[in-house]
C-alpha cells in the first residue's frame, strides 16, 4: 500500500459500498439542489410580501392595489390571499346587502389560499426530511459491510496486521462520512425552512383575520 487516499479508496472499495457512496453522493446533490431552490423561494416570498404590507397598509386604495396584484404571477402569501379574497369581495359587494353566508365564502377563499400556499412552501421539504433521516443508516450499512469484508479477508492473510485491513476499514469510515456529510445540511435546511413556512403561514393568517375585519366593516357601509 504506498497510496492511500480518499479517492483510492472509494475506487478501490467493494461493490456494495461503493453502491452506498453513489447513494448518498446522489442524494446529497438532490439536496442541495432543493436548498439552494426552496431558499431563493422563501427569499422571493418574504421580500415580496413585506412589501406588498407596507403598501397595504399605507392607506392605498384597495381596487388600484388590486389591480396591480393581478399583474404579478406566482403569487404567494398575503398578496396571494388578497388578490383570492378581494376579487370575492368584489363579486358579491355589487348587490344591496352582503349576507353571513357572503362573508363566510369570502373566508372560505382565504381558507383556501393559505393551504395553497402551504402546500407549495412545503414541497420538496419532505425530500429533505427523509435524506436527514436515511443518510446516516445508509452510511452505516457502507460501514459495517466493509469493516465486514475487511475482517473476513484476514481469513486469506498470512498474517493479521493492522495494514490488512487498514485500506477496508478506511472506506468502510468515508460511507459513515458520506452519510453524515447527506444528513446534516438537508437536516438543518429542513428545520430552516419549516420554520419559516410556519412563520409566513403565521404572519398570512393574521393578515387574513384584518383583511375579513376590513371587508366586514365595509360590508356594513354598503348596507
Amino acid at each position: 500500500m504506498d497510496d492511500i487516499s480518499v479517492l483510492n479508496l472509494i475506487l478501490e472499495a467493494g461493490i456494495v459500498v461503493k453502491i452506498v457512496m453513489l447513494i448518498l453522493f446522489i442524494a446529497s446533490i438532490l439536496s442541495w439542489i432543493i436548498i439552494v431552490e426552496r431558499y431563493n423561494f422563501f427569499r422571493k416570498v418574504k421580500n415580496a410580501n413585506d412589501k406588498f404590507l407596507r403598501i397595504f397598509w399605507s392607506g392605498k386604495d384597495l381596487d388600484v392595489l388590486y389591480n396591480e396584484v393581478l399583474k404579478d404571477e406566482n403569487l404567494y402569501g398575503a398578496r396571494n390571499l388578497f388578490k383570492n379574497s378581494f376579487k370575492e369581495f368584489n363579486s358579491i359587494k355589487i348587490g344591496e346587502n352582503i349576507s353571513e353566508l357572503d362573508l363566510e365564502s369570502i373566508n372560505r377563499s382565504m381558507r383556501v389560499s393559505i393551504a395553497s400556499d402551504e402546500e407549495e412552501m412545503n414541497k420538496h421539504l419532505s425530500f429533505l426530511a427523509n435524506v436527514g433521516s436515511v443518510s446516516p443508516y445508509i452510511g452505516l450499512l457502507g460501514t459495517v459491510w466493509g469493516i465486514m469484508t475487511s475482517f473476513m479477508g484476514l481469513s486469506d492473510a498470512t498474517q493479521a496486521t493492522i495494514n490488512a485491513v487498514a485500506p477496508g476499514i478506511s472506506e468502510a469510515l468515508i460511507a459513515t462520512g458520506m452519510g453524515l456529510f447527506a444528513a446534516i445540511p438537508a437536516v438543518v435546511a429542513f428545520n430552516k425552512f419549516t420554520s419559516e413556512s410556519e412563520t409566513i403561514s403565521q404572519g398570512t393568517l393574521i393578515f387574513a383575520e384584518e383583511l375579513a375585519s376590513i371587508f366586514y366593516k365595509q360590508s356594513i357601509d354598503k348596507k
